[in-house]
Parts: structure tokens; C-alpha cells; sequence
């Protein structure tokens, strides 16, 4: 989409959410977005103060506040604007903040201006030494070298180990790929595909897919990566749910178990549809939560109209995530 086709849209959808009433403190509206837009959201609380970024066409914006029901107050700082060239200069996509060893890390997904295609996307990470991401110089890292090309890198720790997961292109299909990091900007080996699209739901809106893969750590435990999948211009875009023991080798495909149905879909009831591309992170509250990006109406497609949303969510006594519905968290969470 054209740069100035995609700030209109931003415009236009800023100045409808301006004209709707403020959450309140204390309100529970679950279904109401953060902000106008903000595709692939996602949020990190250190210290009492979240950190919050999202696709933004050709650069990356980082937000800070104490209280994510005034995020749309916060102003957002430009981290790093993609290059006039190379194989980072277009197509800025899912950007993540993690805070490893004490330093700062964006992992982003990035195509060449000159070939923006599935051929040439890849992974990316900037480094950051400074105690605010907000502030200090962020340093290129580069590419991470993944086997085969590839979007949404994420990264997490388990059993003193650091992994990186991403969705990397496989034929017609899009599969999680899991490898060990050696630092946080280099890949070990093997890099192992431990899921693909084998049920219908996965493989909506023309697409075979699983991609934007995140982490979560069970209260007993067990491991979780979350998935979104089918085609993300389709209303039937959900996520799924990958679980493997904790004490499992989790470069072993046949650790991982895939639910059969997906664990969070579009709710019509709540007026949120095709919910996905979500992260995790500890509220200062103590609980987990769960920010996605959906659609306010059916047939809303893959556009800046995806807006982020948050809730909290739960646990059952069998040590499994229930994240609700959307728009509506579990009634114990």
C-alpha cells in the first residue's frame, strides 16, 4: 500500500476514535481499542511502565505510559526509520521490544524496496544500550540468518535457554521455525519446523498459514507458543495454540502438540473480528494479558484499520491459558 494512501487512512481512523467517549478508570470495556489503529501490537512492562509499538509502514514508533487506557496519550517516539535502499528498506512489519542482558532489542520483519515480496523478507534486530528504549541510539544488528525466508521473529528464554521463532515461507504454506540463539542477534543450529497448516481453519482466505508466532509460560510450567493463522484479509484470521512440557526438548517437533481448534476467534456479540497477531505481557497488576489487533466489523480485511486491543487472561486447573473471548476476558481471570 502506498505510503500516503496508508497515513490518509491513520488520519481518517484517528479522527473517528477522537469523537468516541474515553474508557474511564475502572470501566471494562475489553472490546474497545487502544487506539485507532496498530496492527501487530505489542507490549512490554518494566518498572511499572509499558512499552508499546505496532506496524508502521516505514518506520518504528515506541510508546511509554503508566496506564495503557491512556496509551492514545502517549507520544510516540520514532525508534528507527527504514533505509531509501536495502534489504530493510521496505515493508516494516511486527516489530517486538525485549529487553535481554541488561540492553534493548527490536526484532522486525523488512523486505528490499526493490523486491517486496515473500522472496525477500527476513528478520532484522536493533540493539539499544540505554535504561529507556524510548531514548539513547539504537544500532543495527542485521539480519538474522534464517534458513529460509520468513516474518514475525520472536525471541524467549526456558530452561536457561534463549530460542527465536518466526513463520517462514515453505512451498506454498507458512510454518513456525524454532532455533537456538547463540547471542541476541545470532541463530544456532538446527533450525527445526515444528508446525504447519493442517486443519481448515488455518488455511481461510485463500492462504495456508501460521505466522506471528509468541510465547507464554505456564503457571505449572508448560511451555505455549500462540499462532495466528489463516490469511489475515479473512474474518475467519484466529489463533491457535502450540504446548510442550517444560521439561521437553523443544527443538523436538514431536514435543510440540497443536490444539484442534482455535483458542480465540472473531466475536460478533462483542462487535470484534478477526482477532490475531497478539503478545503476552505481566500487567502491573500481576496477571497476564493478552493485547491482538482485530477488525470492528466483518469484511474489514488486512488494512491500518486493525486496531489493538487488551484484556486479561486466566488459567485453568489443568495449567492451560483461557483467554476468553474477545472483547470479553474470563469471568475468573
Amino acid at each position: 500500500m502506498p505510503m500516503k494512501h496508508y497515513r490518509s487512512i491513520l488520519a481518517s481512523l484517528a479522527l473517528l476514535l477522537a469523537s468516541a467517549p474515553t474508557l474511564a478508570a475502572g470501566a471494562q470495556d475489553y472490546s474497545r481499542p487502544l487506539l485507532p489503529s496498530g496492527p501487530d501490537p505489542w507490549v512490554i512492562q518494566r518498572d511499572g511502565v509499558y512499552y508499546y509499538t505496532s506496524t508502521s509502514g516505514d518506520r518504528i514508533e515506541l510508546r511509554k505510559t503508566h496506564d495503557l487506557r491512556q496509551l492514545a496519550q502517549a507520544e510516540p517516539v520514532v525508534a528507527w526509520r527504514a533505509p531509501a535502499e536495502g534489504p530493510d528498506s521496505a515493508a516494516v512489519w511486527a516489530p517486538e521490544l525485549h529487553l535481554i542482558d541488561g540492553k534493548w532489542y527490536l526484532y522486525f520483519t523488512a523486505a528490499d524496496a526493490r523486491h517486496n515480496d515473500d522472496d525477500h523478507r527476513h528478520v532484522f534486530v536493533l540493539q539499544n544500550a540505554s535504561a529507556d528504549p524510548t531514548r539513547g541510539r539504537w544500532v543495527e544488528r542485521g539480519m538474522l540468518k534464517t534458513e529460509r525466508t520468513g516474518i514475525d521473529g520472536t525471541v524467549f528464554e526456558h530452561g536457561g535457554r534463549r530460542f527465536f521463532v518466526y513463520s517462514a515461507y515453505v512451498g506454498d504454506h507458512s510454518d513456525l521455525v524454532i532455533a537456538p540463539m547463540t547471542n541476541p542477534w545470532t541463530l544456532g543450529s538446527p533450525q527445526v519446523d515444528i508446525a504447519r497448516p493442517t486443519y481448515a481453519w488455518e488455511m481461510q482466505g485463500g492462504r495456508k498459514i501460521l505466522e506471528a508466532p509468541e510465547f507464554l509460560q505456564g503457571p505449572d510450567g508448560k511451555v505455549f507458543l500462540s499462532y495466528s493463522a489463516s490469511a489475515c484479509w479473512s474474518d475467519d484470521y484466529a489463533l491457535g495454540l502450540l504446548q510442550a512440557d517444560g521439561n521437553a526438548d523443544l527443538l523436538d517437533p514431536a514435543s510440540w502438540h497443536k490444539s484442534p481448534k482455535p483458542v480465540f476467534a472473531s466475536s460478533p456479540e462483542h462487535h470484534v473480528y478477526a482477532p490475531g497477531h497478539n503478545g503476552f505481557f505481566k500487567g502491573t497488576d500481576g496477571r497476564d494479558w493478552i493485547i491482538y489487533h482485530a477488525n470492528g466489523g466483518p469484511g474489514w480485511k488486512c488494512t491500518p484499520r486493525r486496531a489493538p486491543r487488551i484484556q486479561p487472561i486466566g488459567w485453568t486447573a489443568e495449567g492451560m491459558p483461557d483467554l476468553g473471548e474477545p472483547g470479553a476476558p474470563p469471568q475468573d481471570p
